[in-house]
């Protein structure tokens, strides 16, 4: 019997590329054909997806009159070429992880009714998932609240999670060590890659203000901002902490295995991995985000305990360093926020996920 054949449609950001790589990957052991349908961006995060074939769909997004007019001419393009290429590969399910490149794909698909699929990331639906929701056959949610939706989309919307990739998910099994008197303690601060100079310039600076003897305890891993990367190994090294910063961390897995406290944005994939991780974290949601959907996303993790949020416009390296010094100095606390954060995850999203494809399909 051939194999059936499942689309994964996700937008160009990691936010959107590992969860359906996650996903891809259980429909693949389970036996499914997989075939990505992205768009250049996308194509970045995507060195080691398990599709057999990729499609590049026309999409795109825009403002104004004008910028709407090639929007949406970009996304019949890509209709056209999605449309055809299903009937080419018999596709038997469409499922849609957001951002633009996946509009095309899924409009497609309800357009030659085609069995369909939407997850949501983050605790709100996102623009292209808000305008299909209503029309795909199955919803899923990574958060118990999913702002933006209709009562008709929440009520039929089912809690799967975010899926997470493998080596992230091994985690959940293991047990968090909170640091010991007089040990190192292991922060990772994540979210300074992408042009967040707040978290690239203020945590080097928040951290050189904690007392003496917590700084010489510190192994800081930080991402950063190419252009402030010097900059930030600078304050480091005269505040006497031992740091790492770069601009990309490969092995994320690792590090988050070792960190003590991570200090980061509230994106989708970042509350997800901590939760699964057992990690306590400070959060600072990103203002600009749509919907200000970090927010809510960051909501999951402090109202079980697990992470203390600072909102972006009270952020200053003294708010931070505030905040972390009395976590840092009480381990007990950050052993109870790793057992909240616990509490919070959904270790086996991606099997719950391809069961409801899978199901969906049928």
């Amino acid at each position: 019997m051939t194999a059936k054949v499942c689309v994964v449609a996700a937008g160009g950001t990691g936010g959107h590329m590992f969860p359906a790589e996650a996903l891809a990957r259980e429909m693949a052991a389970r036996g499914w054909r997989i075939v990505l349908a992205t768009d250049h961006r996308g194509e970045r995060y995507a060195q080691s997806f398990p599709a057999e074939e990729r499609l590049a769909l026309d999409a795109a997004t825009g403002s104004g009159p004008l910028g709407l007019l090639k929007a949406g001419v970009a996304i019949g393009k890509g209709v056209i070429q999605a449309r055809r290429a299903f009937r080419r590969l018999d596709a038997a399910v469409v499922v849609g992880f957001g951002g633009y490149p996946s509009a095309p794909a899924l409009t497609a698909a309800l357009i030659d009714g085609l069995p369909t699929v939407i997850h949501e990331q983050n605790a709100v639906l996102g623009r292209t998932n808000r305008m299909l929701a209503p029309r795909v056959k199955a919803v899923a949610s990574s958060f118990p609240t999913l702002g933006r939706a209709s009562p008709a989309v929440a009520a039929r919307a089912q809690l799967v999670g975010s899926p997470v990739r493998a080596e992230i998910a091994a985690l959940m099994n293991r047990a968090y060590a909170p640091p010991t008197p007089n040990g190192p303690i292991e922060i990772l601060v994540t979210g300074g890659s992408q042009g967040a100079r707040l978290l690239s310039e203020g945590v080097p600076a928040a951290l050189a203000r904690l007392p003496a003897d917590l700084r010489g305890r510190l192994k800081v891993r930080q991402q950063t901002r190419p252009d402030v990367l010097e900059a930030a190994r600078q304050t480091y090294l005269e505040a006497g902490i031992e740091a790492e910063t770069a601009p990309f961390f490969r092995d994320m897995a690792a590090l988050l295995s070792s960190a003590h406290l991570v200090i980061g944005r509230a994106g989708a994939s970042t509350c997800s991995e901590l939760a699964v991780a057992a990690l306590p974290s400070v959060l600072i949601p990103l203002k600009i985000a749509t919907d200000d959907h970090q927010t809510l996303n960051a909501a999951a993790l402090s109202g079980a305990g697990a992470a203390v949020v600072i909102a972006e416009d009270a952020l200053t390296p003294e708010r931070l360093a505030d905040v972390v010094q009395p976590l840092l100095a009480d381990p007990s606390r950050l052993a109870a926020m790793s057992a909240a954060a616990r509490t919070a995850a959904i270790p086996d999203a991606a099997r719950r996920l391809a069961d409801l494809v899978e199901a969906t399909a049928a």
